[in-house]
C-alpha cells in the first residue's frame, strides 16, 4: 500500500506546484496593465498656475469676492495652489469657476481660478514660435506652424498655435499678448447676440481698424476675430475650438 500512496502523494504535490506557479505567473502579468490603467484614470492637479488677468488678480482673505483684499498679483504671476475649488461656485465676467486656495509671498488666500491658467503668459514681444517651443517642453500636445501665401503685391503670412484646452478664456489671454489684442478688449461673454462687433474706443492715430467680432451660438462661443488696419498693413487674429483644443491664428497683409 505504501507502494501505491507515495505516486499518488506526488502527483499531488506535482499539481499543487504548478497551479500556483501559474496563479503567480497570471497575478505578476496582470500587475503592470492595472497600474497603467490606475495612472491613466488618474487626474492631477496642477501644482503651480499662472496669473492672466492683465491688471493683475485679487487675492482674498476667504474664497468669496466680498472678502477682504489682501494683495493684487500682478500678471504673469507664478502661484502655488493649496487646494482646488473644482465646482463652478461664481461667474465674473462671462467666466465661470470659482475660488482656488493658493500662496503668494508667503501668504495664502484666495483667488479667482478663471484668471488662472497652466500655460504660463507670453512675455512682452516675445515671438509666437519661441512661445510654442517653451510651451511644448511640459504640453507635448502644443503645435506651431507658420505658412506664407497672398499674391507678390499683397504678400500673406499665417501664424498658428494649437494649445491643448477647451477653454475659451484661457485661450483668449494668451492671444491677447501674443498677437496684440489692445487691452482694451474684455473677455466676451459667451452668453449674448449671434453675432458681436466691439470697436477699440481710443485707437492709436493712423488705425484705421480695430474691433473685435465675436460669433455665438445657443449662448456658445463659436469664434473671436480681431481685426486691425492701417495704412499698407492689416492683420486678423481667430480664436476658435478644434476638437480638444483651441487655435489660435494670426494672418498678417501687407497692402
Amino acid at each position: 500500500m505504501k507502494k501505491v500512496a507515495f505516486p499518488i502523494v506526488a502527483l499531488v504535490l506535482t499539481f499543487a506546484f504548478f497551479a500556483c506557479k501559474n496563479e503567480t505567473k497570471s497575478e505578476t502579468e496582470a500587475l503592470p496593465e492595472d497600474l497603467a490603467v490606475a495612472e491613466a484614470s488618474e487626474e492631477t492637479s496642477p501644482e503651480y498656475l499662472y496669473v492672466t488677468a492683465s491688471s493683475g488678480l485679487t487675492l482674498r482673505q476667504h474664497n468669496n469676492l466680498n472678502s477682504e483684499k489682501l494683495a493684487v498679483m500682478p500678471y504673469g504671476t507664478k502661484v502655488k495652489i493649496i487646494s482646488e475649488e473644482k465646482e463652478t461656485t461664481m461667474t465674473v465676467g462671462g467666466i465661470k469657476g470659482g475660488m482656488h486656495e493658493v500662496e503668494y509671498n508667503q501668504h495664502s488666500g484666495y483667488a479667482f481660478n478663471g484668471y488662472l491658467s497652466r500655460f504660463f503668459p507670453p512675455d512682452e514681444d516675445m515671438k509666437p514660435k519661441a512661445y510654442a517651443e517653451a510651451l511644448k517642453e511640459q504640453f507635448p500636445k502644443v503645435s506651431f506652424s507658420e505658412t506664407t501665401g497672398g499674391t507678390a503685391s499683397n504678400p500673406s503670412n499665417t501664424a498658428s498655435l494649437l494649445l491643448p484646452t477647451t477653454q475659451w478664456h484661457e485661450a483668449f489671454y494668451i492671444a491677447k499678448q501674443l498677437f496684440e489684442i489692445p487691452t482694451e478688449f474684455a473677455f466676451p461673454e459667451p452668453k449674448g447676440s449671434n453675432e458681436e462687433v466691439v470697436k477699440e474706443t481710443k485707437p492709436k492715430s493712423g488705425v484705421w481698424t480695430s474691433q473685435l467680432l465675436v460669433n455665438r451660438e445657443n449662448d456658445q462661443l463659436e469664434k473671436i476675430i480681431y481685426s486691425y488696419r492701417t495704412e499698407g498693413f492689416r492683420y486678423t487674429v481667430t480664436i476658435s475650438q478644434e476638437g480638444d483644443a483651441m487655435k489660435l491664428e494670426r494672418t498678417d497683409v501687407a497692402d
